[in-house]
């Protein structure tokens, strides 16, 4: 049995180099954890990504726990790959790691 949930997670993170799922949108964070990670693309130089508000879809919300087996938002998703959270995006962010897998995965900045 398919879970169409999952299949347009799947979806987006596949079709989209840089995903992230979050409450509210990249213009209008709903959270400090949210604006918190969309503040540390902008500052890496990513502003052309796919937001995903979690709070306009709670099937979205809940599903992309479960599609991830990680239990908080915001999510950030590199060329299909789970990143992970907001305290996880501003470590790799601080340490410089974040920028190395942007440039690893070849996602450019428009810096």
């Amino acid at each position: 049995m398919t879970n169409p949930v999952f299949e347009q997670i799947q979806k987006d993170i596949s079709e989209n180099d840089v995903v992230l799922y979050m409450k509210g949108t990249k213009q209008l964070p709903q959270c400090g954890f949210s604006a918190t990670v969309a503040q540390v693309l902008e500052r890496v130089g990513i502003t052309d990504y796919k937001d995903v508000n979690v709070l306009a879809d709670a099937e979205i919300r809940e599903g992309i726990k479960q599609f991830t087996n990680w239990p908080t938002i915001p999510q950030l998703y590199l060329k299909g790959e789970f990143v992970g959270g907001c305290d996880i995006v501003r470590e790799m962010y601080q340490s410089g790691e974040l920028q190395d897998l942007l440039k690893e995965k070849g996602i450019s900045s428009a810096a």
